[in-house]
């Protein structure tokens, strides 16, 4: 199999003439089937084809214009989608001339690109097309892709799949439709999803195309507003799917814990795959009570029964963490009280040269302070951590990435690098306005989960890099504007599960083994995931699963509950595979 992919873009213009009308007509996308409805002769038909939809896909019955006719022919297999349909008429588009900004957007080329497609699909709760298909699809007349791609880093942003209907089916209308338009919630630069739109409208309009048509979700307003604003207008076609566990959510009408955060909502949503009762007691606080097979677990969040008091004052006290890790042979960072007195402190700071200070209790990186080099900053950062617990902790600051490790049942299950919240320029806004953009796109991809403070920390950090929070930033400079890479003050996170270094997993295992915790986040420094040098930081009892997606952290959360909810050749292997009296029970 070939690394690069081949789009002779130049050949689309003298591939030879369309098709003629295809009747019938389903085009495979990876995914699942795009199913014309415009080309089916009768209703029975169109059933039969859907129902030979393949296990883990989602097919697509577009173009349905009379959908009460379809379902009365098979109502317990099919459903009428609750989106809407829009077209763009490519005879009056007009293209925008406002340049991009940080990124650009060119054809999928390669094997990195696939991945990268699929990992954006993954954090998007999207169906993921195997990487063979794109091979296949390589010289394709009818479907192509496009990507956004960070034109420093080289990241792949965001993605767009494009189908031409006249070279799929002979298309008599000439038409084409957008599809699997996903943008990395992660990315910084504004605008991407609005280039992938336009880009693959205007490629469309140059092979011919009269229009493009998409189906957007009821409720996804910010994409509707999006699409609007472009000039597509509603249409009058319906899409119809099959009832599988891919689409259980869009027929079994509205959830009734819509408050639930998305570290609740995770576990929640795989309980409910899984058949287990689900009841929840407090929405805004993450609470709910689980029951199967006769067993019933309360939770908040992934923090459930399974877990011990004593494991929790364990790590609700960091010094007490600290040394409890420490005698398990788990490499931690020197560390004193802030009441040892002025001369204590100078000495210490002067032995390490820039110290961390944080409260003895507390989570969400609230009252942490890193990096501080002076006397006079330690002493500010003391009293300004004392508000959120009476006792606090100064420490040697270790030089590094902020690596979290999830620990379920004394095995890891994700691993990622966390990084502090960082903003680009684009010459035109200040630091302050990039920041409360930034925010803004944080907020709406976490479920307003993670913002950018802007509050004095955050300004002393802008005024560290020289700035301050009304200058205006350089196109295309990046900068860091928190020193701490918590996800609730505005950090991103990056999943390294595949590449960590077996070495920092087993002091993860130690760490959750001291504290006799089933559930953990373990928080290192590290200089790379990939090396073996580390420095412990602390342990979050109720560490956010949701996080860590695509990683099955919410399966193994529920495993570890509810054992005999899993599969018997999974919970088998995991039998076999759990070490001797380890496996969590109650």
């Amino acid at each position: 199999m070939a690394d690069t992919l081949n789009h002779p873009d130049a050949a689309d213009a003298t591939d030879g003439p369309p098709p003629a009308p295809k009747t019938n007509y389903a085009l495979d996308c990876g995914w699942g089937r795009l199913i014309f409805g415009q080309t089916f002769t009768d209703p029975e038909t169109l059933i039969s084809v859907l129902q030979k939809e393949l296990p883990e896909r989602r097919d697509i019955a577009f173009y349905i214009k009379d959908p009460h006719v379809l379902l009365a022919n098979a109502p317990q297999e099919v459903f009428l989608d609750p989106s809407h349909s829009f077209r763009l008429d490519l005879t009056t588009y007009r293209p925008s001339d406002r340049p991009l900004s940080g990124f650009f957007v060119r054809r999928l080329t390669s094997k990195g690109d696939a991945d990268a497609i699929n990992r954006i699909f993954a954090m998007r709760g999207m169906v993921p097309v195997p990487l063979e298909f794109f091979w296949a699809q390589r010289d394709a007349r009818a479907i192509c892709y496009f990507v956004a791609e960070d034109e420093v880093t080289g990241e792949v942003l965001g993605t767009v799949t494009g189908v031409d209907h006249a070279r799929a089916f002979g298309d008599p209308e000439k038409g084409s439709s957008l599809w699997c338009l996903a943008v990395d919630p992660q990315a910084r630069q504004p605008g991407v999803g609005e280039a992938l739109v336009r880009r693959l409208a205007e490629y469309s309009a140059e092979r011919g195309a009269a229009y493009l048509d998409l189906s957007v979700m009821h409720d996804n307003e910010q994409a509707i507003a999006l699409y609007e604003k472009l000039g597509f207008e509603r249409v009058p076609l319906f899409t119809v799917k099959r009832k599988n566990p891919i689409n259980e959510t869009l027929f079994t009408g509205p959830e009734i814990d819509e408050a639930l955060n998305p570290y609740a909502k995770i576990i929640v949503d795989e309980a409910r795959r899984r058949g287990i009762l689900v009841e929840v007691t407090d929405a805004t606080g993450g609470f709910f009570r689980l029951s199967y097979g006769g067993q019933t677990v309360k939770c908040r969040e992934s923090l459930s029964e399974f877990t011990t008091a004593v494991a929790m004052s364990i790590c609700d006290d960091k010094a007490v963490t600290r040394r409890m890790v420490e005698a398990a042979g788990v490499r931690v960072p020197e560390q004193m009280p802030a009441d040892a007195g002025e001369e204590a402190i100078a000495a210490f700071l002067g032995k390490h040269g820039r110290l961390v200070v944080k409260p003895a209790r507390g989570e969400q990186g609230r009252g942490v302070f890193v990096g501080l080099e002076s006397l006079e900053d330690v002493q500010a950062a003391i009293e300004a951590a004392r508000k959120f617990a009476d006792t606090v902790l100064l420490e040697e600051c270790v030089e590094g990435q902020d690596l979290r490790l999830v620990v379920i049942n004394y095995r890891l299950v994700a691993a990622a690098i966390r990084r502090p919240a960082c903003v680009v320029g684009d010459g035109r806004r200040t630091i302050r306005q990039l920041i409360e953009a930034q925010s803004r796109r944080r907020s709406a991809a976490t479920g307003g989960e993670s913002t950018i403070p802007l509050d004095v920390e955050t300004e002393k950090v802008v005024a560290a890099a020289g700035h301050g929070l009304d200058t205006v930033l350089e196109e295309g400079t990046e900068l860091e504007v928190r020193k701490t890479a918590n996800l609730h003050t505005g950090g991103t996170i990056h999943d390294v599960t595949d590449g960590v270094h077996p070495a920092l997993v087993e002091a993860a295992v130690k760490v959750a083994r001291a504290i006799e915790i089933p559930v953990v986040g373990v928080d290192f420094m590290v200089k790379s995931p990939r090396g073996p040098d580390y420095a412990f930081i602390e342990a979050n009892e109720r560490p956010g699963l949701a996080n860590h997606e695509p990683q099955p952290t919410a399966e193994r959360f529920i495993d570890l509950l509810f054992p005999l909810s899993m599969p018997s050749a999974m919970r088998q292997a995991a039998q076999e595979l759990a070490p001797a009296g380890k496996t969590a029970q109650r």
